[in-house]
């Protein structure tokens, strides 16, 4: 990761975190499992609100390419960036096993959105806001990658004791569903935060939907409060 110190949002330890699992990616048992148990619940989240065919999207904080390859087999143009470069790897490994095409970048929604302003319908940044130094920049270059319009929708965790229990405590260490150490109860996200952030940017909130875990039954589902996971659906305002 020699000079990635040097980008101004990026978080080195999270990048090597993320890095030393890129083989785990598609493992239905391995660090990544949670994600691929949610993605059906993304996925219906986003089409639910924007259908997908046709339309151009950017994945930021792709990874592996989980939700990536879901949107492009539901019909999107979907181009996927991460700053890992073993997870766009996998990525790029994966998408053409699938027999999908994805264009796979090593690049941050920075440099995407000043490289192709507006070039967007769609932005998704799932699971990547609470492991950035500065979650607001992320959003500001996410609304400028997508036109005016276009919908941009995040996933990220609540801050407040109840998240520090179940996001955290019992989802790492009790129930170990995701590795230890993958989150930090700081750098979660409050909605009114996320909310403050997108409006600063241009965007303007239209939904907040918690994600919740039944342990009794192994099961999610999307709908009501949004006290530790949750998703939110954005749209830029015209120019």
């Amino acid at each position: 990761m020699e000079g990635m110190e040097q980008r101004a949002n990026v978080d080195v330890g999270e990048l090597e975190k993320f890095g030393e699992r890129a083989a785990e990616w598609w493992s239905p048992d391995g660090a990544f499992r949670t994600l691929h148990a949610i993605n059906p619940l993304r996925l219906a989240y986003v089409e639910g609100r924007k259908p997908l065919t046709g339309v151009k999207l950017l994945d930021v904080g792709c990874g592996g390419g989980i939700f990536a390859e879901a949107a492009a087999a539901a019909g999107a143009d979907v181009t996927g960036i991460d700053l890992a470069p073993a997870s766009i790897d996998v990525a790029r490994e994966h998408a053409a096993a699938s027999g999908l095409t994805i264009r796979y970048e090593c690049a941050s929604v920075e440099d995407i959105a000043a490289a192709r302003p507006e070039a967007f319908d769609v932005v998704t940044c799932f699971e990547m806001l609470e492991h950035v130094p500065r979650p607001a920049d992320v959003v500001t270059a996410c609304s400028a990658a997508v036109r005016p319009g276009g919908s941009v929708f995040f996933s990220t965790i609540n801050r407040n004791p109840k998240s520090f229990l179940l996001a955290i405590v019992a989802a790492e260490h009790v129930l170990r569903m995701i590795p230890r150490g993958t989150h930090e109860y700081v750098k979660l996200v409050q909605p009114s935060e996320l909310a403050a952030w997108c409006r600063s940017a241009g965007l303007d909130v239209v939904d907040l939907t918690g994600l919740h875990y039944n342990p009794l039954l192994g099961t999610y589902r999307l709908g009501g409060n949004v006290d530790v996971n949750y998703l939110a659906h954005a749209v830029k305002r015209p120019a």
